[in-house]
């Protein structure tokens, strides 16, 4: 239940995706231009998740004239409703789940923003797991894809069945007149064309999704890409202490190379360069007293 407010709002209406849209603008950031594309691509599903499920509702109603009209494939329209029934159905909540999570994702880097600066969102691409949901619905696309394809094949190939054994009965007719029988077969007609207008349309927003996907996880990808060339990798880090240590040990003393005499008096030699004289005059013996002289 939780899943259904971030379904009904659209993800740019959204009061926290707005404000770090504002704050990535007001800022200059070059996440910026990505950033958008990837809620921009979200805001295209969501239309195109509508048009889905116009469509289902549609073939229902192609699915009502084919069984009052007792057409060969209400059959396999019967099967092939209750399929995209449950396709629709999964991927309502795959977006509902992409949306949540570029939510939340906003709301973290809020919260980050106004604790560290700007400098908190050089990564903002950590504030987002959608790469696995994003690749998880690219999957789940194409095979429904693939489904649509195979649907609209076996209703044309039951319509043109159909209309060959339609034939097949009006040339028993003629031949029993006397007439030369009609060797054309009919192309499928008018109502398996109706019958599988549903599923072309179902197929061409379920390909316009899956375009959409694969230009968010692009934008996720130059995201994470931009993060990383700002980082240094574990390689040049590991490699930058590993010539510290190796300079550190050229540089100490071995048996063979003692540490310089100079170097050891060093640090003495100007201790005693910045110590104050121990006395400014000098006591001088004579006969019957002392006298005392400046130095």
């Amino acid at each position: 239940m939780a899943k259904a407010k971030p379904t009904a709002e659209p993800i740019m209406d959204n009061e926290h995706v707005k404000e770090l849209l504002t704050i990535l603008r007001e800022n200059n950031s070059p996440s910026t231009k990505d950033f958008l594309s990837v809620l921009n691509q979200v805001g295209a599903m969501e239309k195109q998740l509508e048009t889905a499920i116009k469509e289902l509702a549609a073939m229902r109603q192609e699915l009502k004239i084919a069984q009052e009209q007792n057409h060969p494939v209400k059959t396999a329209l019967q099967k092939a409703v209750i399929v995209m029934q449950g396709q629709v159905l999964d991927l309502r909540d795959k977006l509902a789940e992409l949306k949540q999570n570029v939510i939340d994702g906003c709301k973290n880097a809020v919260a980050a923003f106004k604790e560290k600066g700007i400098s908190a969102l050089d990564n903002i691409a950590r504030f987002f797991k959608v790469h696995p949901i994003l690749e998880t619905m690219r999957d789940t696309l194409t095979k429904d894809i693939q489904y649509d394809d195979k649907a609209i094949a076996k209703i044309e190939a039951i319509s043109t069945e159909y209309h060959q054994a339609g034939r097949h009965l009006k040339n028993m007719g003629r031949a029993m007149l006397g007439r030369e029988a009609v060797q054309e077969a009919k192309q499928p007609g008018k109502l398996a064309a109706v019958i599988s207008y549903p599923f072309r349309a179902e197929r061409s927003c379920f390909a316009a999704m899956k375009r959409s996907v694969d230009k968010a996880i692009g934008a996720m990808s130059r995201l994470e890409e931009r993060a990383a060339e700002k980082k240094p990798s574990i390689r040049e880090t590991l490699a930058t202490h590993n010539e510290k240590i190796t300079q550190a040990k050229k540089d100490a003393p071995t048996a063979e190379r003692p540490r310089p005499v100079n170097a050891e008096r060093k640090p003495l030699r100007a201790k005693l360069a910045r110590s104050p004289p121990a006395c400014d005059i000098v006591l001088s013996g004579r006969k019957g007293g002392f006298s005392c002289k400046k130095i």
